[in-house]
C-alpha cells in the first residue's frame, strides 16, 4: 500500500467536507441539532475553525461570499481538493508516478505557514466576531 501525500490527503478531506456541508442542513432540519464550537461554549473565544461548517455549507449552495465571510480557509481547502483529486484519480489508475517524500525541511515549512494559516484565521475570526 503506498502512502499518500499531505495535498492528496488534504484534497480527500475536502471532498468529505463537501459530501458533510451538503448533508448538513438536512440533518438540522431533521434533528433540530447544532454543532456549536466547544471552544466558543466555554470561553466565549471564538477558535480558528469557527465558522467553517457555515463557510462549506454556503459554498456547496454556491454562496462564495458567504463561504468567504464566515471562514475564508474553506476557499483554499476547495481549491485544493478540485486540483488533487483529478491527480489522485490519474495516480490511481498509474498515469501519474507515487509522489515523491517530503524533505525535513519542506515539511517545516509546511508545518510553519499552516500555523500561520491557522494565526491568520484565528485573528479574523475574533475580528468578524468582535472578540476582543
Amino acid at each position: 500500500m503506498r502512502e499518500f501525500s499531505v495535498p492528496e490527503r488534504l484534497g480527500v478531506f475536502g471532498l468529505g467536507v463537501a459530501v458533510a456541508a451538503a448533508a448538513w442542513p438536512y440533518l438540522t432540519d431533521v434533528t433540530g441539532l447544532g454543532l456549536p464550537c466547544p471552544s466558543r461554549v466555554l470561553t466565549g473565544v471564538p477558535c480558528p475553525g469557527c465558522g467553517l461548517t457555515t463557510a462549506a455549507v454556503a459554498l456547496v449552495r454556491g454562496d462564495l461570499a458567504g463561504a468567504a465571510a464566515a471562514n475564508p480557509v474553506i476557499l483554499g481547502l476547495a481549491v485544493l481538493t478540485v486540483v488533487v483529486l483529478p491527480l489522485l484519480a490519474l495516480r490511481t489508475f498509474g498515469a501519474l508516478p507515487p509522489p515523491v517524500r517530503w524533505s525535513d525541511r519542506a515539511r517545516r515549512r509546511t508545518e510553519w505557514a499552516a500555523a500561520l494559516l491557522a494565526g491568520a484565521s484565528w485573528l479574523f475570526q475574533l475580528h468578524r466576531l468582535g472578540v476582543g
